[in-house]
C-alpha cells in the first residue's frame, strides 16, 4: 500500500493561527501562570510553538495517552502511557492537544485532570473534527476546525511516520 500526502494547511497557516491562538491565551490568563499539559507524542510540536509565542509565566508537564495504536481508526478504549510528574491542585492548567475528534480520549483524560482539582482546566487543539465527535468535549481554543480525513504532520503521524511535516497534510492511502 502506496501513501501519498495533500497539503491541508500550510506551514504559515499554521504559524500564524498559532500566533493568533497564542495572544488570546496570553491576554485570558494576564497577570496569571499557565501550566501547560503537552499531550504527547503528537502534542509536542504545537505546544513547544504555542508556549514559545505566550507572553504570560508557563511551567509545563507531559502525558501520554493512546487510543489508536497503529490504526487510523480510534479504539476507543484509552490508555495512559505515561502520567504527570508533578500535581496539578491550585494550577491553571490548559491541555494542548494536536487533534479532538471522537472526543472520547479528551473526555477521560479531562475528567482525570478534574479530578486533581486544579484552580482552571481549560483544552486548547491544534485541529478538531467536530464531524467525528462521539462523546461532547468542551474545547476552549481551537488553532483549525478540519473536515473529517486523515491528517498527519506538525506532529501528527500515520503508524509513527510523517510527524515532522512543517505543514498538516491529508494522507491518501492508495
Amino acid at each position: 500500500m502506496s501513501e501519498t500526502i495533500r497539503v491541508l494547511l500550510s506551514e504559515e497557516e499554521v504559524d500564524q493561527r498559532i500566533v493568533e491562538v497564542a495572544a488570546k491565551i496570553s491576554e485570558d490568563y494576564h497577570g496569571e501562570q499557565v501550566h501547560l499539559i503537552c499531550v504527547l507524542r503528537g502534542g509536542v510540536f504545537f505546544t513547544c510553538e504555542l508556549a514559545k509565542r505566550l507572553t504570560i509565566p508557563v511551567s509545563m508537564d507531559f502525558m501520554s495517552v493512546s487510543s489508536y495504536g497503529a490504526s487510523t481508526k480510534s479504539s476507543g478504549v484509552v490508555k495512559i502511557i505515561k502520567d504527570l510528574d508533578e500535581g496539578l491542585e491550585g494550577k491553571n492548567v490548559l491541555v494542548v492537544e494536536d487533534i479532538v475528534d471522537s472526543g472520547r480520549t479528551l473526555s477521560y483524560l479531562l475528567e482525570y485532570l478534574r479530578n486533581q482539582r486544579p484552580n482552571s482546566l481549560k483544552l486548547c487543539t491544534l485541529l478538531n473534527k467536530p464531524e467525528r465527535r462521539v462523546v461532547d468535549v468542551n474545547v476552549d481554543y481551537i488553532c483549525f476546525d478540519i473536515p473529517d480525513e486523515f491528517v498527519v504532520g506538525y506532529g501528527l503521524d500515520y503508524a509513527q511516520k510523517y510527524r515532522n511535516l512543517p505543514y498538516i497534510g491529508v494522507i491518501e492511502l492508495d
